[in-house]
C-alpha cells in the first residue's frame, strides 16, 4: 500500500499540556474547511501530528500550499504513506530522493512514535542510507545535505518524504475568542486582522465607508479582501456601515484640527455596539505608530479615552515597508492598492491636530449627540458572511443580508450593560 499525503505539523499546540487535544481539534476541523473542494479525505489526527490523505496524487503541491497558509501549521511534508515492510520502506525512500531534485548529498532522519517497531532510528537511517547510496548514489553529509529524507513511523505506518513546505505557524483559528477588525480597504488593517487570525482569534469586520457621499468601491474591494482572508477560516463576516453622513455632521460641528480624532472615536463606539451583540473581546486597528496624523501617541491615547474594550494594534511597531512585505504575502496588497473612495479622506482639514491634549478632545466630542450617532450608524448596517468553522452570527442575525427583522440597536438595546465584551 503506498498513498500520497500531507503529514502536518504544529509547534505551539505541543505547548498546550492538557489542552492540545482540544487546539489539535480545532486545527483538524479548520483544515478541513480549507480543503473544500480539493480532492483529499477528512484530516486525521495521530502521534502529534495530523494527516490529509488525497484522492488525486496530482495536486498535492496544491494541497499541500492551501495547508501552509492555515494557522497552527508550521511545516507540511509532502509524504508518501506505506506500510513497514523493509522492502516497501526502501523503494519509497528511493521514490522520494528521485523526486528531490538535483542533489549530491543526502541524509536520513527517522522520527518514531510507534516504540513497537523492530528498529530503532538509527538502525533504520543506517538501513536505508545503505540502500540510497547503492541505488541512487551521491554520498552521505549528515551535517549539511542538500535532501533530507524524513521518515515518520507512527500508528502502524511509514511516512516518507524529502519535500517539505513551510506553514505560518501560530494557532488555530476559534482557540483565543471573537474580535471586531476596523477593516478598511487599505493595506494595514487586513495584516492587522490576519496578525489576530493567526494568533487564534476569530475575526469581525467592521467597515466604515464614506457612503452617500462616495461610491461602493471601497465595500466592494473589502469584500475581496475578505475572499483572501478567509482562506485561513479566520474571518466570519464583514459589517458595512455608511459614514458619510455622520464624517459631514462633525466637520460642521467639530474644531477642524480634531476631526479626524472625532471620526475614530465614533467608529470606535459604532464597533463596540456591534461587539456588544457579537460578544466579542476586543477590538483591532491597522494603526502604526507614527505613520499619520492621528498615530501619535498623543492621538492614540485621545483615541482610546472613548473605549471600553482594549484596542489591539498589532502593527504598532512596524513600517509601512515591513507592513506591504506581509500584505503581499497574504495576498492582499494588490487589492488594497486598486483605487477607491476612503471615507478616511473626506471632510479632512488642512492641519489635523498631532498632539491633541485630551481636554479638547473631550470638550469637542460633548458637541456631538454621541447615542444618536451611534443608532444613526447603526441603521445603515449590513454585512457579508464568509463561512467557517469558527464562527457562528448571533442569533438575531442568521441571513447573509442583514434583512432579520431586527436592527443593530435594537439587539445591542436589549442586552444588559454587563454584556459588553462578554
Amino acid at each position: 500500500m503506498t498513498q500520497r499525503v500531507c503529514l502536518i505539523g504544529y509547534h505551539e499546540i505541543g505547548l498546550k499540556g492538557r489542552n492540545k487535544n482540544g487546539f489539535e481539534r480545532r486545527l483538524r476541523d479548520n483544515l478541513d474547511t480549507a480543503l473544500v473542494g480539493l480532492p483529499v479525505e477528512k484530516a486525521r489526527i495521530l502521534a502529534s501530528r495530523l494527516e490529509v490523505a488525497l484522492t488525486d496524487d496530482t495536486q498535492i503541491e496544491q494541497v499541500g500550499q492551501r495547508i501552509s497558509r492555515v494557522p497552527g501549521v508550521a511545516t507540511v511534508s509532502l509524504a508518501y504513506k506505506t506500510n513497514r515492510d523493509f522492502e516497501v520502506m526502501e523503494a519509497t525512500a528511493l521514490r522520494a530522493l528521485r523526486e528531490a531534485g538535483p542533489w549530491e548529498s543526502f541524509a536520513v532522519v527517522t522520527k518514531r512514535s510507534n516504540t513497537d517497531h523492530p528498529e530503532t532510528s538509527i538502525e533504520i537511517n543506517r538501513r536505508l542510507g545503505a540502500h540510497l547510496l547503492a541505488h541512487a548514489g551521491g554520498k552521505v553529509d549528515l551535517s549539511n545535505p542538500d535532501v533530507r529524507v524524513g521518515v515518520t513511523v507512527a500508528q502502524g505506518y511509514v511516512y516518507t518524504f524529502t519535500r517539505k513546505i513551510n506553514g505560518v505557524g501560530g494557532l488555530p483559528v476559534g482557540s483565543a475568542g471573537k474580535i471586531i477588525s476596523l477593516l478598511s480597504a487599505g493595506i494595514d488593517s487586513p495584516v492587522a486582522s490576519w496578525r489576530m487570525m493567526r494568533r487564534g482569534a476569530t475575526i469581525v469586520g467592521v467597515h466604515f465607508s464614506g457612503r452617500p457621499h462616495t461610491g461602493d468601491q471601497s465595500d466592494r474591494l473589502v469584500v475581496e479582501i475578505g475572499e483572501v482572508l478567509r482562506r485561513s477560516g479566520g474571518l466570519g463576516r464583514v459589517y458595512f456601515v455608511a459614514f458619510g453622513e455622520l464624517q459631514k455632521e462633525i466637520s460642521l460641528l467639530c474644531p477642524p484640527d480634531l476631526r479626524v480624532l472625532m471620526y475614530r472615536r465614533l467608529m470606535i463606539k459604532v464597533a463596540e455596539k456591534i461587539a456588544r451583540v457579537e460578544r466579542a473581546k476586543a477590538l483591532v486597528t491597522g494603526e502604526s505608530l507614527g505613520q499619520v496624523a492621528s498615530q501619535t501617541l498623543e492621538n492614540i491615547a485621545a483615541i482610546d479615552e472613548a473605549a471600553i474594550l482594549p484596542v489591539l494594534r498589532p502593527l504598532v511597531g512596524n513600517d509601512k515597508q515591513e507592513i506591504i512585505i506581509e500584505a503581499k504575502t497574504i495576498g492582499t496588497y494588490e487589492l488594497s492598492i486598486s483605487d477607491h473612495d476612503d471615507c478616511c479622506t473626506l471632510f479632512m482639514p488642512r492641519t489635523p491636530e498631532t498632539h491633541a491634549r485630551i481636554s479638547a478632545v473631550v470638550e469637542a466630542w460633548e458637541l456631538l449627540d454621541i447615542d444618536r450617532m451611534v443608532e444613526d450608524a447603526l441603521a445603515t448596517l449590513s454585512w457579508r458572511d464568509f463561512p467557517g468553522t469558527s464562527y457562528r452570527s448571533p442569533k438575531p442575525w442568521h441571513t447573509p443580508t442583514g434583512e432579520s427583522g431586527w436592527s443593530v440597536a435594537q439587539v445591542a438595546a436589549a442586552l444588559p450593560p454587563e454584556t459588553l465584551g462578554s
